[in-house]
């Protein structure tokens, strides 16, 4: 008898890792089958060891795979999916920041990204599944920005109107269409046992 095997959900966090309320951390406790990166420190901007994360962890994730990732976790999951052989049935790719242009006080210089391994940013098409959810008022992106990155990545784009950069600063602890993204993803790449 074949029974269809429900995917484990990796979730990849930005560069602040770990935040207490935001819809992230909220939804790994929902989820029955969710794996988080542990966190490398706000200061670790090694793009290459971020990378290496992703890879160990899916790689110890039997069954299939969906993939959530917000802010600079998106590029951390772009850069992954150009070195991976990893079969993923999608990935969410929440409010991707422009690493291109200067960003705010209190992020990283272009410089630092740079010297970092994060530039240039990968604008190949991704080898699996993937939506992209912009914002009409992130102010670590625009939404042209956004919606490029969803072109060249051949990613769904998904506008999520304004909404800021969907953490908690722009008034997001849970974001509740997570979950509908996360079935849309599951559907498309179903895996029997």
């Amino acid at each position: 008898m074949n029974t269809t095997i429900q995917p484990t959900v990796l979730l990849v966090p930005g560069l602040r890792d770990h935040v207490e309320q935001h819809w992230q951390t909220l939804l790994a406790a929902d989820l029955p089958r969710a794996v988080t990166i542990a966190p490398m420190g706000r200061a670790n901007l090694d793009c290459r060891a971020r990378v290496e994360a992703i890879e160990q962890a899916a790689n110890s994730i039997r069954g299939p795979l969906v993939i959530v990732a917000h802010s600079a976790g998106c590029l951390m999951v772009v850069h992954w999916a150009q070195r991976t052989r990893r079969a993923v049935a999608g990935a969410l790719l929440a409010a991707p920041p422009d690493f291109e242009r200067p960003m705010p006080e209190g992020y990283p210089a272009i410089e630092e990204l740079a010297a970092n391994g994060w530039l240039p940013v990968p604008r190949t098409r991704l080898p699996f599944r993937s939506i992209v959810g912009a914002s009409r008022n992130d102010p670590l992106a625009s939404y042209a920005c956004a919606s490029a990155l969803a072109q060249d990545w051949g990613s769904e784009l998904v506008d999520l109107g304004e909404v800021g950069h969907l953490n908690p600063s722009s008034g997001f602890g849970p974001w509740p269409p997570a979950h509908d993204y996360i079935e849309q993803l599951a559907a498309a790449a179903p895996m029997r046992a």
